[in-house]
């Protein structure tokens, strides 16, 4: 029997979190599902702790490390239901997400994207994503043009997002030239196709890990190609949401010490719509912006910022 419901996990080395993650799935109140996790070539225990539950739905496939986009790429071929979601191996849902997302597919059977609301959790405790300028109540959904709703947090996340296959056809790929924002990229061509039906319920949440993954992707960082968006007739939003992420790739690299790519950046951002900080932040000395960056960091935290 084809399941609704196809969940893509990629996996590597997430021993410490994947249980918890496959467990918020398959105590879900809607079962209708099936489980793809695709090991990423993991070097810890994560595979040893997938194959000890014992499920159906659990299917379970082994690749050569390649990146978390390979991974949802190869999980996106094997999927057979008609809805997929991006749950990475350390992100968790509430026990009704999916049944939430259920009666959201029913009620907009012509959408092709679905998502809830997203909390996000770090060592210093659990913060609710802050969305620009949405004016939906508690429990409200609405159908939302993405680059508008996104310009603080993006209303779309691995965590808190479901789309139907058809349009995952469509919208292509994950680029796996990327090894950050790999996400963003997706989500700026999935907006560019599609609106987005939006719960606002936080039903989803995106785990923090400071892990030497991370550390090494940003060492790596290469910036999306934004300068195929530059002749696009969109709306002011879209070109808004790029001037935004124009912004933090380009002090990305200058806190990498890449100050040619950070510069060949800046020269395309429009100043006029950055406030004072963010152009302080591109002006000043490097020694400075490190420690005003990591100043911001230990207070607060605001994905897609810094």
């Amino acid at each position: 029997m084809i399941p609704l419901f196809s969940i893509i996990i990629p996996l590597f080395n997430k021993e410490d979190y994947i249980k918890n993650t496959l467990l918020s799935v398959l105590n879900q109140t809607f079962n209708d599902f099936e489980i793809i996790v695709v090991n990423d070539g993991s070097t810890d225990n994560s595979l040893n702790i997938v194959e000890s539950i014992s499920d159906s739905r659990i299917l379970i496939f082994s690749i050569e490390n390649s990146g978390v986009s390979a991974a949802r790429n190869f999980g996106i071929q094997k999927a057979s239901g008609k809805y997929l979601a991006f749950l990475d191996a350390d992100d968790f849902w509430e026990a009704t997400f999916l049944e939430h997302i259920y009666k959201l597919i029913t009620k907009y059977p012509q959408e092709q994207i679905f998502a809830s609301a997203l909390k996000i959790k770090t060592k210093k405790g659990i913060y609710f994503a802050t969305y620009s300028k949405l004016d939906l109540k508690t429990n409200q959904e609405g159908v939302l043009n993405y680059f508008q709703y996104s310009l603080d947090h993006s209303i779309l996340h691995c965590a808190s997002s479901i789309f139907n296959k058809e349009a995952v056809m469509k919208i292509g790929a994950f680029n796996e030239t990327l090894s950050t924002s790999e996400d963003t990229d997706y989500w700026i061509r999935a907006g560019l196709n599609y609106s987005v039906v939006f719960l606002n319920i936080p039903l989803a949440t995106h785990q923090v890990v400071n892990n030497g993954l991370t550390k090494s992707n940003r060492k790596r960082f290469k910036s999306i190609d934004y300068s195929k968006y530059n002749s696009l007739n969109a709306s002011d939003y879209f070109h808004e949401y790029i001037n935004k992420n124009r912004f933090s790739s380009a002090l990305k690299y200058k806190l990498l010490g890449d100050y040619e790519s950070s510069k060949k950046l800046t020269e395309k951002i429009d100043f006029s719509k950055l406030n004072f900080k963010q152009k302080a932040l591109l002006n000043m000395p490097l020694s400075i912006t490190k420690i005003v960056v990591s100043i911001y960091n230990k207070f607060t935290y605001k994905k897609n910022y810094f």
